[in-house]
């Protein structure tokens, strides 16, 4: 099964980045402009959102191209650090990056350590499961094992949705997905973005055949992570997020990696840029 031992082996990709923590500043848009440019921490393992060309093997995807509008506006180049799903809060809170953009999904705990820009994302958290299992809904994996990326808002939302459930946690979606393909869980939770793509992969190389289960579990707003008390950068932030989305730009950003000619086949934007609220 080529393709998907080349998303576990991809998942297990951590770029070293910097050796040192870079001193942690009020201020953040100074820092930038002194520095030169501006860095970006994120996955490179979730496509969509930050993955590697097969092509180019550049990190590409829907939240780079956010990183990079903001790096444009500020006048900088733009430097992206490869970090895990664990590490995101800790790498942006230590100042070795100066924003997450990593599938950061929006929680209470999470917004106590750190602060969100407008939401540039709504995620809706299914759950994936072996089509002969003969699974119809989520209320029926009440304690089962299912399986979640570790540190994940996933991990905690099956958690809190699905009763009783017994939650194994792994470093990457690919090993995740792997347990449900051998059996080993009873199902997945994770964006409906990632499933797509995993159950397309399987299809491809001739895996179990898997299913999404509906209706979701919870829909998670994503925003994109800043230190607290960054009150002058989360504003540059929010404001190049609304002059793409008054530009016209965001819909383009969106239809480059959601439109009728991508895997996911035209998803329908049904959400606005806008402040992430209880």
């Amino acid at each position: 099964m080529t393709d998907l031992k080349s998303l576990v082996l991809a998942g297990g990709i951590i770029a070293a980045g910097m050796a040192c923590a870079t001193p942690v500043s009020a201020d953040v848009l100074k820092d930038i402009k002194d520095r030169g440019n501006f860095i970006c921490g994120t996955l490179g393992t979730s496509e969509p959102f930050s993955f590697q060309d097969a092509t180019t093997r550049a990190v590409v995807g829907y939240e780079i191209d956010l990183c990079q509008a903001i790096a444009d506006s500020l006048g900088v180049p733009l430097e992206l650090k490869l970090i895990s799903v664990e590490a995101r809060i800790p790498e942006l809170v230590a100042g070795r990056v100066d924003l997450v953009a990593a599938n950061l999904g929006w929680n209470p705990e999470r917004a106590q350590q750190i602060d969100y820009s407008n939401q540039h994302f709504v995620s809706m958290q299914k759950v994936l499961v072996r089509a002969d299992a003969g699974l119809k809904s989520s209320d029926e994996l009440a304690g089962k094992r299912v399986s979640a990326v570790r540190g994940s808002s996933s991990e905690r939302g099956a958690r809190e949705h699905i009763k009783d459930v017994n939650v194994l946690t792994f470093k990457d979606g690919g090993s995740a997905f792997l347990a449900v393909q051998q059996g080993k869980v009873s199902g997945m939770v994770s964006s409906e973005m990632a499933h797509i793509k995993l159950r397309d992969a399987a299809k491809k190389d001739g895996g179990v055949e898997v299913m999404i289960l509906e209706p979701a579990l919870f829909a998670e707003p994503w925003g994109l992570g800043l230190r607290k008390g960054e009150d002058a950068f989360k504003a540059h932030v929010n404001k190049v997020l609304a002059d793409l989305e008054t530009s016209g730009k965001f819909d383009q950003i969106f239809d480059k990696w959601f439109g009728v000619e991508t895997s996911f086949g035209g998803l329908k934007r049904a959400f606005k840029i806008e402040e992430i609220t209880e």
